[in-house]
């Protein structure tokens, strides 16, 4: 996650969001195997002309065409909902190999308020929300270098602002839909130059390397017709409950944790009074609190309880407390990834010194896919060093990551075998 993305930097990254404020959204299904899903990616409304934009970047302003769009997805229990989503075309003409390619990019984490999501921040990159609480856009520097390269972009908020509910954060289902809708979308999108067979690369980092793996993973029975070339993994969350357990007791990640519990609770109805009854005052006043905020919040987020077993009426962490109801348990354990390989080649990309979305995890993951047959490169590296504080290994990875992505996706798209160390992991 790259927190440093955002004013609560301790805790995740990206870019996301949306919606999210007043109560949580009802749903009639529990944790369990969703149905078939409806096909999505239509366009419901495409923003009126597409709006010349500016990406700034350190070799100056890339020129694009922004179009607003809203199209249809599914959610975690496979009922049809409507997403928004931002599509960029570069105005630099595309000198790779092949036909213009399509990145569908997941963002990392902004909080749970359309007013940090993708398409309110493309446009602004910083945003302040009184009192104090500060949201900068880092995902905007991956975007530059993608448009200036040639390639479009597709970029989903993850969430419609027009629908009741908070966002569901972290949710593994919904935001692979939504990731893979945006790609059906933008190539669907009238006028955008991109036929029907477009190359896609799937691309995340952080919360949004969750997205990416998750689109990764359910690609195949949801999304076959995509010409799907390879999916960038950047320092992935591997599961919700795994967040919570890394981020419990670090400075100013309690929002970030309240998002995911919000989340939960929007999603899975029979969770609701499990998490009524084992929160206090305290971790309830917390949740509530973080609903409709970015980054958290910082005259909020330094000053209220770290450590989540001061959120508990049993004294217990919050990861004890899920473990121990069934009702939590499952829901969470939905969010996990590694139970799908892959059909799409992939890069898994994680610092060693990850103190967020830790390497052994990113390991895990690889490793899963692979005994799954799926062509996994997992790129290891040792070059950020620990670091701790307000802007951690983690958010500092999302560079390097960055920079060593581009050539991996430019020999996708030319049809160079993917490189594969399934060989090197257990």
């Amino acid at each position: 996650m790259k927190s440093g993305k955002r004013a609560w930097i301790a805790a995740l990254t990206g870019t996301l969001v949306v919606v999210g404020v007043g109560v949580v959204a009802t749903s009639t299904v529990g944790a369990q195997p969703p149905p078939m899903q409806a096909a999505g990616g239509d366009i419901v409304y495409a923003g009126g002309a597409a709006t010349a934009i500016t990406i700034p970047g350190p070799a100056g302003p890339i020129p694009a065409r922004s179009t607003r769009i809203v199209y249809t997805s599914n959610d975690t229990h496979g009922a049809p909902n409507t997403v928004v989503g931002t599509y960029l075309e570069s105005t630099q003409p595309w000198t790779g190999p092949g036909p213009r390619p399509l990145v569908a990019y997941a963002g990392g984490a902004q909080g749970q308020s359309a007013e940090c999501s993708p398409s309110a921040m493309l446009g602004q990159v910083v945003r302040y929300q009184p009192p104090a609480d500060v949201v900068f856009e880092y995902d905007i520097m991956a975007i530059y270098q993608l448009l200036a390269s040639g390639m479009a972009v597709v970029m989903t908020d993850y969430h419609d602002f027009g629908v009741p509910g908070v966002h569901d954060f972290l949710n593994r289902r919904t935001q692979g839909y939504a990731v893979l809708d945006s790609a059906r979308a933008a190539l669907r999108l009238p006028g955008s130059g991109l036929g029907p067979d477009a190359p896609v690369i799937i691309y995340g980092y952080s919360q949004g390397g969750m997205a990416s793996a998750a689109a990764a993973e359910l690609q195949a029975e949801y999304a076959p017709e995509l010409s799907v070339r390879g999916v960038h993994v950047g320092g992935p969350v591997s599961g919700p409950q795994d967040f919570i357990a890394r981020s419990d007791g670090n400075p100013g990640v309690a929002p970030a944790i309240a998002w995911v519990l919000n989340g939960i609770a929007a999603d899975y109805p029979e969770t609701r009074p499990v998490l009524d009854a084992e929160l206090n005052d305290t971790g309830k006043a917390i949740l509530h609190s973080s609903v409709g905020t970015c980054g958290g919040g910082l005259s909020e987020t330094f000053v209220q309880p770290q450590e989540t077993s001061r959120w508990t009426t049993s004294g217990l962490p919050l990861t004890a407390v899920i473990d121990r109801s069934p009702e939590l348990k499952a829901a969470f354990d939905e969010q996990r990834l590694g139970g799908t390989a892959p059909v799409a080649p992939v890069r898994v990309y994680s610092a060693r010194n990850d103190e967020k979305a830790t390497y052994f995890a990113a390991r895990d993951l690889a490793a899963r896919w692979c005994g799954g047959g799926a062509a996994v490169q997992l790129d290891a590296d040792n070059s950020v060093p620990a670091m701790a504080g307000f802007l951690g290994t983690h958010d500092l990875a999302f560079f390097p990551s960055l920079t060593s992505s581009q050539p991996w996706m430019v020999d996708r798209l030319a049809g160079v075998p993917a490189p594969v160390n399934c060989a090197a992991l257990p």
